[in-house]
């Protein structure tokens, strides 16, 4: 058997870090939660070290925890409302991506994968969203092959790369149209293309590398609705693309070509309101719905859309998802 794990919010019912297990056969079981681990709203897990990293979106922390979820470490992140990690290739640094203050921190991980002292890299500017978009809200970091830190910024409507040895000289690689709000993006890992969901427009574009820079090859509405574009999950050995919108509770599927261009094949509901995060397991997908409490495991079909028939296990302020 494999467990998943559910963050939750904890004003939203939630009460902890909630196991969920696959048996193999099509079962799924809630098991308790681990109640110490609260307000988690994004992880990552180390190959290197087995650790997982934690962000407590309320306390403003990142915590480290063993693979058996004893507690290792807590750093404070460097700003207010850590909302997304990236760990590096080579795994010696821990990005965090601090949405309330617009900052983000860079950890050093020693040969232990304990996180160093930090350096915290605030950027400036905004938006024209008076009640979004007033400063900079960084969503997404991640990091290129070269090992630049990349920053999506939903304030500034923005993508950033910084590189480790200058990390106070931004780039910018990408300026989506004026109120997008990008939240996330999906790198390729073999193509040279990258996909961004941006929340405030609620559209998908396709980025490719144009010099030093991203162009737009494309830039489409997610759903005719146009409501709050969500998460964002890259099938790249099935050649899938599937992409939330949170306001319209929907998964949408694209199928992407040799290219890695995407064709839209699929719709479906999300069986809850507002789905937050999805994750691939096996062949199944699975979306968190925040805002009813809900866990939805989809069977994925021959044709790589989520199946219609779906398990539906109620875990109050499910935020997001991870396989450990």
């Amino acid at each position: 058997m494999t467990a998943t794990f559910v963050g939750t919010y904890a004003g939203k019912g939630g009460t902890g870090l909630v196991p969920l297990v696959h048996d193999g056969q099509g079962g799924w079981t809630a098991r308790p939660p681990i109640p110490s681990i609260r307000n988690a709203s994004f992880a990552v897990a180390s190959a290197r070290h087995g650790h997982r990293y934690l962000v407590d979106e309320a306390a403003g922390t990142v915590d480290v925890y063993a693979a058996d979820w004893r507690p290792l470490a807590q750093v404070r992140s460097g700003g207010e409302a850590p909302c997304h990690l990236a760990l590096s290739r080579d795994e010696r640094h821990l990005a965090v991506a601090n949405y309330a203050s617009g900052s983000v921190t860079l950890f050093p991980l020693g040969d232990t994968g304990l996180p160093g002292a930090g350096i915290t890299l605030a950027d400036r500017g905004h938006g024209p969203d008076p009640d979004r978009q007033r400063g900079p809200h960084a969503h997404w970091v991640g990091f290129t092959p070269a090992g630049a830190l990349l920053t999506v910024d939903l304030g500034t409507d923005r993508i950033l790369s910084r590189p480790l040895d200058d990390l106070h000289a931004p780039q910018t690689l990408y300026t989506a149209p004026p109120g997008s709000g990008p939240r996330h993006l999906a790198p390729h890992p073999t193509l040279p293309v990258a996909y961004l969901v941006s929340e405030l427009a609620a559209t998908l574009t396709v980025l490719r590398p144009e010099g030093a820079t991203l162009h737009a090859e494309s830039i489409r509405a997610i759903t005719v609705e146009q409501t709050l574009g969500g998460a964002i999950a890259l099938d790249a050995p099935h050649a899938r693309l599937y992409v939330t919108t949170r306001g319209g509770d929907c998964i949408v599927t694209y199928a992407l070509d040799t290219h890695g261009t995407p064709t839209r094949i699929g719709h479906i509901s999300s069986i809850g309101r507002s789905p937050r995060h999805l994750l691939l397991h096996q062949n199944h997908l699975l979306a968190a719905n925040e805002e009813s409490g809900q866990v939805t495991i989809f069977r994925i079909g021959a044709n790589g859309c989520p199946m219609p028939e779906a398990k539906v296990i109620s875990i109050p302020g499910a935020a997001f998802l991870m396989t450990a």
